[in-house]
């Protein structure tokens, strides 16, 4: 029987408040208005910006159903939807790509300004919910709301891909893997025969390893306080691995002294100010380039000494690897059914969708990479 044009009633992990467990509860889930798409997930990963919305570092609206990483197939449009139709396999955008703001218009920008980051409305377009649970109007998370078994997004926010692509692979590109090889290849636009430090080895911070050894980097260094993460970090490209609390002195000046003048790009992959300051500072003084990746904490400064950008470093943000989001992610799913990249590395471990406090307990122990929820 075809649910299109019917409320969907199904399982979803909300967070009623924050610093407290996932609560998998019953939702109903309205049909798509004109220009939205209704998606049935199959798979989404734990990214840790899900976990910086449930301790707070993230501003969001309580209840909400987080998730933003995933892949589904499209159950049914809205009015006027002409890119997908149901029975597609796609991956629900957290970027969207209007097509018509001056970000989407200029070629070197992404960052489309109907996106969901800095205002964390949690609505759709019209203000309102299309997740409604005991009775109460619950949130939606960076337009996309992937904890669910189905959720719903604008048009402009959703890519179809390749139909042979396996989604509970490709569902990285949604958002860690794109993200972190992204700021390597499109924003840092590292060279071949460069130096490179990334400070950070979790998903995101592992794809940015691999795609500076993608664009040629000579000498790439590892840069996390759980040495226990260092072997995949060599899997994947890194020639070297530095834990900052095996020195006594700051972690920009041990980079400094092993590249003898500064790594040639650094990235940020924590979203921590702290990392950030270090990172911009292990860069080469003359035209070292520093690349914020990970997000920053809510309500927070940076203090730094301005002498360590007057003297030549740049210091850049990627959101999303600076890549147009639809345009890019049916691009990023070939290269990757064409073998130019792998993902497996990257998700080591595979849960039901159920289990979803389990997955944020493997990542906040630090025991797993990417844990992938399937429906």
């Amino acid at each position: 029987m075809s649910t299109a044009g019917k409320v969907i009633k199904c399982k979803a992990a909300v967070m009623w408040e924050a610093n407290k467990p996932f609560s998998i509860e019953e939702v109903e889930v309205a049909p798509p208005k004109a220009h939205e798409v209704r998606i049935k997930m199959v798979a989404t990963g734990i990214c840790r910006t899900d976990d910086h919305a449930v301790t707070g570092a993230m501003v969001v609206r309580y209840p909400i159903i987080l998730g933003h990483e995933a892949a589904g197939i499209v159950e049914s449009v809205g009015e006027g939807v002409t890119s997908v139709k149901p029975g597609d396999k796609v991956i629900p955008l957290f970027i969207p790509q209007c097509g018509t703001c001056p970000s989407c218009l200029n070629t070197r920008g992404n960052l489309c300004s109907k996106n969901d980051i800095a205002s964390a409305s949690g609505l759709m377009a019209d203000g309102t919910s299309r997740f409604t649970c005991k009775g109460k109007a619950v949130h939606n998370f960076l337009g996309n709301s992937t904890f669910t078994e189905y959720t719903v997004v604008h048009e402009t926010a959703v890519a179809r891909i390749d139909p042979a692509a396996p989604l509970e692979k490709v569902c990285l590109i949604g958002c860690g893997f794109s993200t972190g090889y992204g700021a390597a290849v499109q924003t840092a636009k590292v060279e071949p025969g460069s130096t490179c430090a990334v400070f950070g080895l979790g998903g995101v911070g592992l794809s940015v390893v691999m795609g500076c050894k993608v664009a040629g980097a000579s000498r790439i260094i590892a840069v996390d306080i759980n040495s226990d993460k260092f072997a995949k970090a060599k899997e994947l490209g890194a020639t070297d691995c530095v834990n900052p609390r095996d020195f006594k002195k700051p972690i920009h000046e041990v980079l400094i002294e092993m590249t003898n003048h500064g790594v040639d790009y650094s990235f940020e992959v924590i979203g921590r100010t702290e990392t950030m300051t270090a990172a911009l500072a292990s860069c080469q003084c003359n035209y070292g380039v520093s690349v914020i990746v990970g997000i920053p904490p809510a309500a927070q400064k940076i203090t730094f000494d301005p002498m360590v950008l007057f003297t030549g470093r740049t210091w850049k943000g990627s959101v999303y690897g600076g890549w147009k989001s639809r345009d890019s992610i049916l691009k990023l799913v070939g290269d990757y059914t064409k073998k130019r990249f792998v993902l497996d590395p990257l998700r080591t471990h595979t849960l039901p969708f159920t289990k979803i406090n389990e997955g944020f307990d493997l990542l906040r122990t630090g025991k797993s990479i990417r844990t992938v929820l399937v429906f």
